[in-house]
């Protein structure tokens, strides 16, 4: 058998095609998961090209993402949108465990690990500890509202609102409220 034969038989892998039309659309796993009707980890692991849709399954998917059946077999990417927005409720967040700390990821998920955004809120009496990041990687801190301290290198430096501070964070340091008033931030990180 040619090999371009071989290649042909293949199934489509639709897992990247299936992950842009969901982003684009600024939907999350379990979003698209109700609406086609197909388990959140079946989604994962088609994404993943872990596994292979059924036609069913491609069906509903399509029908759930408005979009044509052969737009999700094609494989291709699809062009982006002119402008693409993001629901507030798909914007992901994380908590810090003890509640006092949230950052909502505001940059996309294929920038991580080299340029991220996040808005950062801090309660009273809330710090933000971090470990040291890969050797040369800066933050850049930008008080929206509040008053926050920045801990590292081994210095403090007091923020108010509309300063702020750009550090190295090739060791630990630390975001703090030390006020009686909940703060707001922009943190970008930069990595080498």
């Amino acid at each position: 058998m040619s090999a371009n034969l071989t290649e042909s038989l293949e199934p489509p892998k639709v897992g990247a095609t299936l992950q842009n039309l969901r982003q684009a659309q600024g939907l999350s796993l379990d979003e698209l998961s109700r609406r086609a009707g197909v388990s959140k980890s079946m989604l994962s692991q088609i994404e993943r090209n872990q596994a292979n849709p059924t036609v069913a399954v491609v069906w509903r998917l399509a029908n759930a993402l408005r979009v044509e059946l052969s737009e999700l077999l094609s494989g291709e990417r699809p062009a982006a949108p002119a402008i693409e927005t993001v629901a507030a409720h798909a914007t992901p967040s994380l908590a810090s465990p003890d509640g006092l700390c949230t950052l909502r990821i505001l940059g996309p998920i294929d920038l991580a690990g080299q340029f991220e955004w996040y808005e950062l809120t801090v309660q009273p009496g809330g710090a933000l500890e971090s470990a040291a990041h890969e050797p040369g990687s800066r933050e850049h801190l930008s008080v929206l509202g509040g008053e926050l301290e920045v801990s590292a290198g081994g210095l403090k430096q007091q923020l108010r609102s509309g300063e702020t501070a750009r550090y190295a964070v090739d060791g630990p340091h630390a975001i703090r409220n030390r006020s009686a008033a909940p703060a707001t931030a922009l943190l970008v990180v930069l990595h080498p």
